[in-house]
């Protein structure tokens, strides 16, 4: 089984974004080696969909691997699976990579563009404020110039922290 204890709070975050809380407790449960999915299920008690669910999700975040055997008798196929987190973190700078990428493309979005914002939250850019009058398309309220100050530090700071741990 692996060890819960061992796993660190990114990770444990990641995995639940990832696979959720019912997938954390179908790997924090799994056996040792190959196993098929019918065993995990019984062994974990999770639902069968949760668990080729959990494992799918897995495998293609390179977490987890398979290998298929057929049966000489009826010809059927028996997929044995094992998760392997042993290159997790290299799993999770590259999603960290495109998190930091995203955030920058947004960051520069917030910072090129004016926006006009109505009392529903309703976010409008200038160029369509101007053309609508400064009224909502969506609630025909009237739109206010919106301060965009606090999410551009917000997004520089989330930037900053995520390249401080990308290095």
């Amino acid at each position: 089984m692996i060890n819960v204890l061992t796993l660190n709070n990114v990770i444990i975050g990641f995995l639940n974004q990832l696979i959720g809380e019912e997938g954390i407790r179908v790997v924090t449960n799994l056996p040792e080696g190959e196993v098929t999915d019918e065993k995990i299920a019984e062994i974990t008690g999770a639902e069968i969909q949760t668990v080729r669910r959990t494992l799918y999700i897995l495998y293609e975040s390179h977490l987890a691997i398979y290998r298929r055997e057929r049966n000489k008798e009826s010809g059927w196929l028996t997929y044995l699976w094992k998760v392997d987190l042993h290159e997790i973190e290299l799993v999770l700078e590259v999603e960290m990579r495109k998190l930091s990428g995203n955030l920058q493309k947004r960051l520069e979005f917030e910072r090129d563009n004016v926006f006009y914002i109505c009392d529903e939250g309703h976010r409008s850019l200038f160029d369509l404020a101007t053309e609508e009058n400064f009224m909502c398309l969506n609630c025909g309220k009237v739109l206010r110039h919106q301060d965009n100050g606090e999410l551009i530090d917000a997004l520089e700071e989330r930037v900053g922290e995520i390249q401080a741990v990308l290095g």
